[in-house]
């Protein structure tokens, strides 16, 4: 047995199959990385098992320490309001901890660099490479200022240019931020999906690279991204350290 808290992995869930196989996917990789901390996963919504449930479920275990984790790359909506609301209503005797959502995290970079060049990319392609930078899209200000930022950090890195581009709620869409970088001169021009798993709109995503050179595969179980569900899940549980050692 461990003492360390239970890391609840919490996913949005969709309708579409791809989208829980490809979480179940990610948490196989963090457990094989982590096989000292249990690992559970719980989703808000299509899918089973439910966060409220999962919770429920080791209240009647005997679980008492709990990190939360938001299977999210921004702080947007779910992380502000939905996952906490959750999160409120667990057993009594629960202490849980949300930890911080995924994003940003240069180990997210190289998760998106890892996919372009699965793709077919090298890095001696950098230079005049073009990429959109597609993420979900939010109508939250803050997710869409953190994309931006991010689009802007990559650009440091040596690709020719690098522009953010969303799916829904916000501008501009995938298609056009591919045509403007056509526009701009770059040689080639490729998409990277800043998605977790694949659904509805990463579909979205897929469709308008359809003019691009290079369209890169979701995130998904990459193990930089299992590495940040770690960091995140240590930086949340550190509070209990620091009370135990006082």
């Amino acid at each position: 047995m461990t003492n360390r808290p239970v890391l609840l992995v919490i996913a949005h869930g969709s309708r579409d199959p791809r989208h829980a196989a490809t979480v179940h996917a990610l948490v196989r990789r963090v457990r094989s990385l982590r096989p000292d901390v249990r690992v559970e996963t719980g989703f808000l919504d299509f899918n089973v098992p439910s966060v409220r449930g999962v919770l429920e479920s080791l209240a009647v275990q005997g679980v008492r320490e709990v990190v939360a984790l938001p299977l999210l790359l921004t702080r947007a909506f779910h992380a502000k309001a939905d996952i906490p609301a959750v999160l409120a209503d667990a057993p009594a005797q629960l202490r849980i901890r949300q930890a911080e959502v995924l994003g940003p995290s240069p180990l997210l970079l190289a998760a998106l660099e890892r996919r372009l060049y699965e793709a077919g990319l090298t890095p001696a392609d950098k230079s005049s490479t073009g990429v959109v930078l597609a993420s979900a899209g939010s109508t939250d200000p803050e997710a869409i200022a953190v994309i931006a930022d991010i689009a802007r950090e990559w650009r440091h890195t040596g690709w020719c240019a690098v522009r953010p581009a969303f799916a829904s709620a916000s501008l501009p869409r995938t298609e056009d931020a591919v045509r403007a970088l056509r526009a701009l001169g770059c040689a080639r021009v490729a998409v990277a999906p800043y998605v977790l798993a694949p659904g509805f709109l990463p579909d979205r995503i897929a469709r308008g690279a359809a003019e691009a050179d290079v369209l890169a595969d979701v995130l998904g179980p990459a193990p930089e991204v299992a590495r940040v569900v770690l960091e995140r899940y240590e930086a949340a549980r550190m509070p209990a350290l620091t009370a135990v050692s006082a």
